[in-house]
């Protein structure tokens, strides 16, 4: 039941940003949402650029954004988000009830605050070893769709695709 809800509202999080950003709408800021008390206990977040919040930073990679002009409209600044403002697992945390935001790992010191959850996100992070060679970016993005550099979208079809990622990925869960 939790996990509909949780779902529910990073769809409606995730359909919002992607329709109007944290740009006015109509000439209005929406309002932040309330802060209550946490729903969950803690808040892991893997991904890539969506939702990288600074684990790139100190990398030697192309794929950084912790210099203007990102966070323009962020209140930290630039943070190393690939954006101009928060991702939508920010928003979400705060839905969820955190009243700070997620750090990156790279930055995560305390027991207490890995506890809390940590942002685990990377910029061009993929699951597929081949989608490495060229800035490392988004196994569907920068491979599959990419015909000039890989056969993978001849290769397979959509859906034998997503199966071969849900595969790769299992496997380098069961390694670890």
């Amino acid at each position: 039941m939790m996990t509909n809800k949780v779902w529910t509202i990073g769809l409606a999080i995730f359909s919002t940003l992607a329709l109007f950003g944290s740009k006015p709408i109509m000439g209005q800021r929406l309002p932040p949402p309330q802060v209550q008390d946490a729903q969950v206990p803690c808040f892991f977040i893997f991904g890539d650029s969506l939702v990288d919040n600074g684990n790139n930073n100190g990398m030697l990679t192309l794929a950084r954004a912790n210099y203007r002009p990102y966070g323009i409209d962020f209140p930290l600044g630039a943070t190393g988000r690939f954006t101009n403002g928060q991702t939508y697992v920010d928003a979400l945390a705060r839905l969820l009830g955190f009243r700070n935001f997620i750090p990156p790992f790279a930055r995560a010191r305390a027991p207490r605050e890995v506890l809390r959850g940590v942002n685990f996100a990377s910029g061009a992070a993929g699951i597929r070893e081949e989608t490495g060679n060229n800035l490392g970016s988004n196994d569907y993005l920068n491979n599959y769709f990419m015909s000039n550099f890989y056969t993978t979208g001849s290769d397979y079809t959509p859906e034998a695709f997503a199966s071969l990622l849900l595969q790769d990925y299992a496997n380098q869960l069961a390694v670890r």
